[in-house]
């Protein structure tokens, strides 16, 4: 059987052929989906970083779709428990603490990036594998700061052969395709407000908002690479409170609860609604308001303007395990999605009210889970009503894995590309500003800049990156 490289090859050299005594035949028609069945694409030849805990998950899931051949693995505690699963999976693979050396010695050997990596150090990974010409899957969110959204997109836009993706899984489930068929037959219409929740424990429900400092610093695990590890972020000496996953609860190096999971609540909402940026974000009610970690609970209301005909919508966030939002009448049962993938931090408790969203519009009210969880209408009554009424939904050609891998070999076109999801990615990073400043900020979403408020100005971008990291701000 022709593999997909031979094809191409071929396809390359007989439009070159064409071309002196037809111009126009010069540049080859899309495949049918047909034509490409006929064709056996090469295996992408992948490099993993961050291979414990969710980056062990997304390895597995990759490994599935029997389209990968792992050449590196990366991460910059190589002798940690969480990571020998995938190190005794891959004895062949390359093996790496820093990711630049990765690139450096290995680039030659890999095609495609995944990395499963701290938040803070989503933005010089992403950076360099797309300078290096190498398609990238990066976990949620996107980045830490509304600029490295803006550097990322652009980056993304000068490389348009290579293949991204942020990894909301969801985005390639039935929640995606759901929505964009009952938008497209006018079920979801005239939307004006959204609820979105996600009221489980967070890890730092466990730390003393009173504290007055940063954690004091602790000996290193063996082995550990701690300088690569803070990338660009300003020295903070080693403390358990930051690895594992702990990462998440601290401004300086995760996304709260909104970015860990408004990516997975928030996706489909946003882009099907065409929702951009904000005018105004404003922190309604906050608990336990400090300036090292993210608050016990926190309210935050987004208020975007009318857009492509459609109506003003507010989107409230409420996070925190006693901050629920109120309910509209026949809500029912707060609907658990099984296929939330595990963490490190042990099963997603059942909670009172589980991760999702609630979307008021003119006409209907729509209740939804969090991931691939898919709409219903409410209360049940009106649901039998319309029921007659509801499309045909199409199943997904590809979960959110495969999608990559396919726009890597040129079959398909990722779900959650760095152009789609990084304004998402802004929307979390001015709310996380709101958060941390504890106020009322207005924004233009044209000038991409805050109207009433200076510091809020000085963290659209953060603090300098630290020396030997200066390279990765620049296009």
């Amino acid at each position: 059987m022709t593999t997909r490289r031979q094809f191409l090859k071929q396809m390359g050299l007989a439009s070159a052929g064409l071309a002196v005594g037809n111009v126009s035949s010069a540049f080859a028609r899309p495949m049918t989906s047909k034509e490409w069945a006929g064709v056996k694409a090469d295996k992408v030849k992948i490099a993993y970083i961050g291979i414990g805990n969710q980056g062990a998950f997304d390895i597995e899931q990759f490994e599935k779709t029997g389209l990968v051949e792992v050449v590196a693995l990366c991460d910059v505690d190589l002798e940690g428990k969480h990571v020998q699963k995938v190190l005794n999976k891959y004895p062949k693979a390359k093996r790496f603490h820093d990711f630049r050396e990765m690139f450096e010695k290995a680039g030659s050997e890999f095609d495609a990036v995944l990395a499963a990596v701290p938040d803070h150090i989503h933005f010089p990974i992403c950076m360099m594998a797309l300078n290096e010409g190498k398609h990238i899957y990066i976990e949620k969110p996107m980045c830490r700061t509304f600029q490295e959204a803006e550097l990322m997109m652009e980056n993304a836009r000068r490389h348009p052969n290579l293949a991204t993706q942020v990894g909301n899984q969801g985005h390639s489930e039935a929640n995606y395709f759901q929505f964009k068929a009952w938008q497209e037959a006018g079920i979801i219409k005239d939307v004006t407000a959204v609820t979105a929740h996600m009221n489980n424990s967070r890890r730092w429900h466990k730390l003393d908002p009173k504290m007055h400092k940063m954690p004091e610093g602790q000996p290193l695990p063996k082995g550990m690479d701690w300088d690569t590890w803070l990338g660009a972020q300003q020295w903070h000496d080693y403390n358990d409170l930051y690895h594992q996953g702990e990462w998440r609860c601290w401004y300086d190096f995760g996304m709260g609860a909104l970015g860990d999971w408004g990516a997975h609540i928030l996706d489909t909402v946003h882009e099907f609604l065409h929702l951009g940026l904000p005018y105004e974000v404003t922190l309604l009610h906050q608990e336990g308001h400090n300036d090292f970690f993210y608050p016990m609970t926190s309210t935050i209301l987004f208020r975007f303007g009318p857009r492509d005909g459609m109506p003003p919508v507010d989107i409230t966030w409420y996070d925190g395990i006693n901050n629920q939002p109120p309910l509209p009448k026949g809500y029912g049962r707060s609907e658990y999605n099984a296929d939330i993938p595990a963490t490190n931090q042990g099963e997603t408790p059942r909670a009172q009210l589980n991760p999702g969203k609630i979307i008021y519009t003119r006409d209907l009210i729509f209740k939804g889970g969090s991931h691939g969880s898919t709409l219903s209408i409410i209360p049940e009554e009106k649901a039998r009503e319309m029921q007659s009424k509801l499309p045909e939904v199409p199943k997904s050609p590809s979960n959110h894995y495969e999608n990559f891998l396919r726009a890597c070999q040129g079959l398909e076109k990722t779900r959650s590309p760095f152009e789609i999801n990084g304004v998402l990615s802004q929307v979390f990073c001015l709310g996380v500003i709101a958060q941390r400043l504890n106020a009322q900020l207005f924004f233009d979403p044209r000038m991409k800049c805050f109207t009433n408020n200076a510091f809020a100005n000085a963290l659209l971008t953060g603090m300098p990156p630290r020396k030997g990291w200066e390279e990765f701000y620049r296009l």
